[in-house]
């Protein structure tokens, strides 16, 4: 892995394959694309580190740093760029960097992630938390430690990163309460989250779901409710909702209401065919995947593959994934491991307790090994396929929105060739 900065296109004859972002989807992609000799690959990325997201709540509480070198799972010759890409000149085939140089692309894979959404809450920008980025959790584990021992910390969020951020100080004993503006855990089957309720009271946090439980306002020491209630506060830890980087739209590329960069069911834009999309970020067909780590690594080798269909001359497949599990850590010594069917709906079971935090664990541990076990054998990674379920679920999508875009050919042209 060859770490520069800002460089300017090679003008080699060969082809260069940009990949704007290194976490999880990036990093996948990269490294599934060098199967191909011809090409070079170059990862731009702002850190010099990659970030296993999946630790972050552990950075907080003191019990994961949440960085891995990149030397640990990025290919030995793909050329990493520690810079920001300010935008995508998608006419020209070329990236501007915030370092004010510029990198030439034959092909560009957009893989920026997500991180905290905007909160829309008054208040909550000034004196709230973030968690979803390295930064982030890092400043919050210092306010944190700066904290009193008996400190009220308030986590806002009902989903996996709420209710693993607030177990994971309880269990280091702080008093936490846990605002849901909502359901707890809404994905989990509710014999799973009467588990996680369980387990959460257990360590002493406060829980307080239902609609009443929205926030209204954060304050410099309190959160407001909308049923009315004050509660203190002397931190308060922001982990509801996400947002995507805004890089696509501002680089005038078509986007979702979200933000994320539509394309079709091969993951290639719907603006330009050199883009390919990956991860978080990524809107095949108007209808993205759950937000996850694990959907993440598999859309990236996904775009790695409909890349080197193109430059091979060969039809790009559509994407088939299956979400086979998710799973919920409660402090180190509890998870929940909740299956699912194809469709991403939760089952009845779900693994509980020690054997749902081993299970949590391997899962992190995978999420990083996997992008070693593709960056030494590029071309390894697979994935649990779904089938006909989106296929199915895009043909509902049509069915109830008849402006929603038609984007299954590609599953139907698959499928035909298979049948052959």
């Amino acid at each position: 892995m060859n770490e520069h900065h800002a460089d300017t296109n090679t003008g080699t004859g060969s082809i260069d394959v940009v990949v704007v972002g290194g976490g999880y989807a990036g990093v996948m992609a990269a490294n599934r694309l060098t199967q191909n000799p011809d090409l070079n690959v170059t990862v731009i990325n702002p850190r010099t580190v990659f970030v296993p997201r999946l630790r972050l709540h552990q950075l907080v509480a003191g019990t994961h740093e949440a960085v891995v070198a990149y030397r640990d799972v990025l290919a030995g010759r793909i050329a990493l760029v520690v810079d920001d890409v300010t935008r995508i000149d998608a006419e020209r085939r070329r990236v501007l960097l915030g370092s004010g140089g510029t990198l030439g692309y034959d092909y560009l894979v957009y893989a920026v992630g997500s991180g905290s959404g905007e909160p829309g809450v008054p208040g909550a920008a000034e004196f709230a938390y973030p968690v979803a980025s390295l930064e982030a959790a890092r400043r919050l584990r210092e306010v944190v430690a700066g904290a009193p021992a008996q400190a009220a910390l308030t986590v806002v969020g009902g989903g996996p990163s709420g209710i693993e951020t607030a177990a994971e100080l309880a269990e280091r004993g702080r008093p936490v309460t846990l605002v849901c503006g909502g359901v707890l855990g809404p994905y989990l089957h509710p014999a799973a989250r009467r588990t996680v309720v369980r387990r959460l009271t257990g360590l002493g946090v406060t829980v307080l779901d239902g609609p009443g439980t929205r926030v209204t306002e954060v304050t410099r020491e309190a959160v407001r409710l909308a049923d009315g209630r004050e509660l203190p506060s002397a931190v308060t830890v922001w982990a509801a909702g996400f947002g995507v980087p805004d890089l696509a739209a501002r680089s005038g590329l078509s986007t979702d209401a979200a933000g994320r960069l539509r394309t079709d069911e091969t993951l290639t834009s719907v603006a330009d065919e050199r883009v390919v999309a990956a991860g978080d970020a990524a809107a095949p067909s108007d209808l993205p995947f759950r937000m996850s780590a694990y959907a993440a690594g598999c859309l990236g080798a996904h775009a790695a593959d409909t890349v080197l269909a193109r430059v091979a001359g060969r039809r790009p497949e559509p994407i088939d994934l299956s979400f086979p599990a998710m799973c919920v850590s409660l402090g180190r010594r509890a998870a929940v491991f909740q299956l699912a069917h194809k469709d991403d709906t939760a089952r009845r079971l779900y693994v509980g307790g020690r054997a749902g935090a081993r299970l949590k664990e391997l899962s992190c541990e995978f999420s990083v090994r996997h992008l070693t076990a593709e960056a030494r054998t590029p071309g390894k990674h697979s994935w649990p396929k779904a089938g006909n379920v989106r296929r199915d679920a895009l043909r509902a999508l049509r069915e109830t929105d008849p402006h929603a875009p038609a984007h299954d050919a590609a599953h139907d042209a698959a499928r035909e060739r298979a049948e052959a």
